[in-house]
């Protein structure tokens, strides 16, 4: 079988890595890819969000299965333009994708049908949110509707914050349209856990429970970006807790989904809040998780294909539970200066050779492109340095002594990822 796999980041390389190991594929391609990705797959430069080419690439190839990986084609509706042309491909079809695409649409589902969250309001009318704000004590939290690369929401602890932020979601439009409408909702505290899910809209199979670091700088300190490390498992998910998870939440969404008319197939991630030994969502998004999927498909040992398969033909309740290597994983991204407002790009990264071929350690690649035999930096998230040791203090040794191995101009990373499990 040939594979496409739609994306260019650390998700992506590693999704890639994994069904690398699948005995069913003869060869993978990547839409656009990323210089980690070029050294085992065929890398090739064409826009994720031109449909009708990727459709001709992909009849032209004979691709068998195509695997996605960002948020926005699915939002987009990737998946319905190639079920028309019966191209099997991994994930939820564009009704699906509003579980990630409107978060006023993932709140009104949960709260239609039981599904624990935080109490919330939704506002379309700057003037009604900013009259309700006046009502409210911090803390509290906004975000945006729709899609901001996984920064669109804000916890507030001041009223003047609150109004400001407001201002720029409603107002100012800096995430264009995806902030003209928001939700309001209560500050749940806790400890937060994704929980991400396979599912053919019937049946899911959970994955190992990770926690990731969303904070730039070290304890939870600086601004948001797409993730700056993850670790799995964690300690706070326990078997109890899990079932509660698949029971109350992801079963419950599915079949929410299920009773809307929409057969959800792909990956459900839950983003949770764990309070007082129960779980909350926070969010929802409708595919793997980005650096979650590093740590986790590294520890995985079963092959991926005939689970993704399965859930394409609705035939996931076949599936035997995931087996797993011992241990633990940890990701450690590396940054570029300036993330994750203007990062620099276009420097030499260095030391990668002193980490090929180790089982324990796998760097995958996110922003970074290929020069030669060189690797040059060109994004924000430049490489994810994985782990896999047999403690939780192992693992976190191995994946901050590969990365003193990695230098490149300007890098920047989190000191603590994975400290919370050994507290």
């Amino acid at each position: 079988m040939k594979v496409l796999v739609i994306g260019s980041g650390g998700r992506e390389h590693a999704l890639v890595w994994k069904l690398s190991k699948s005995r069913g594929i003869d060869s993978i391609f990547c839409i656009p890819g990323n210089g980690g990705i070029a050294d085992i797959a065929e890398c090739i430069d064409r826009d994720i969000n031109d449909f009708e080419g990727l459709i001709s690439f992909s009849k032209k190839e004979g691709i068998g299965l195509v695997v996605v990986g960002p948020e926005n084609p699915l939002a987009e509706g990737i998946v319905d333009a190639f079920d028309k042309e019966g191209i099997p491909i991994f994930g939820p079809v564009k009704k699906g994708a509003q579980i990630e695409a409107s978060k006023i649409f993932a709140k009104k589902l949960m709260d239609k049908y039981g599904v624990p969250t935080a109490p919330f309001k939704t506002f379309q009318s700057y003037d009604e949110a900013e009259r309700y704000l006046t009502t409210l004590s911090p803390p509290y939290v906004i975000k945006a509707d729709g899609l901001c690369a996984g920064k669109g929401a804000y916890v507030i602890w001041d009223k003047k914050e609150g109004h400001g932020v407001l201002k720029d979601l409603m107002i100012n439009l800096i995430y264009q349209e995806s902030g003209s409408r928001v939700v309001i909702e209560e500050f749940l505290p806790g400890v937060e856990a994704s929980y991400l899910s396979f599912t053919d809209g019937k049946t899911t199979l959970p994955m190992l429970a990770s926690q990731d670091h969303k904070p730039l700088l070290d304890d939870d300190k600086g601004p948001n970006t797409g993730g700056m490390g993850a670790y799995t498992p964690i300690p706070f998910v326990d078997d109890h807790m899990a079932e509660i998870i698949n029971r109350d939440i992801m079963d419950k969404t599915i079949h929410a989904l299920r009773d809307e008319g929409i057969i959800y197939k792909g990956v459900l991630y839950g983003g949770l809040m764990l309070k007082e030994n129960r779980p909350y969502v926070i969010e929802f998004n409708a595919r793997f998780g980005d650096p979650e999927t590093q740590p986790i498909l590294f520890k995985m040992e079963s092959d991926i294909l005939p689970i993704l398969m399965a859930c394409l033909d609705g035939s996931l309740n076949e599936v035997n539970a995931i087996k797993w290597r011992e241990g633990v994983s940890v990701c450690v991204v590396i940054a570029s200066r300036g993330y994750p407002y203007k990062p620099e790009k276009g420097y030499v990264i260095n030391g990668l050779d002193a980490l090929k071929d180790r089982k324990d350690i796998m760097v995958f690649h996110a922003g970074t492109k290929k020069d030669g035999n060189r690797y040059i930096t060109s994004g924000g998230r430049v490489l994810g340095v994985t782990a896999m040791g047999e403690t939780y203090a192992d693992a976190i040794k191995k994946a901050y002594d590969a990365v003193s191995c990695i230098d490149f101009e300007g890098m920047q990373y989190r000191k603590d990822i994975g400290a919370k499990a050994l507290k």
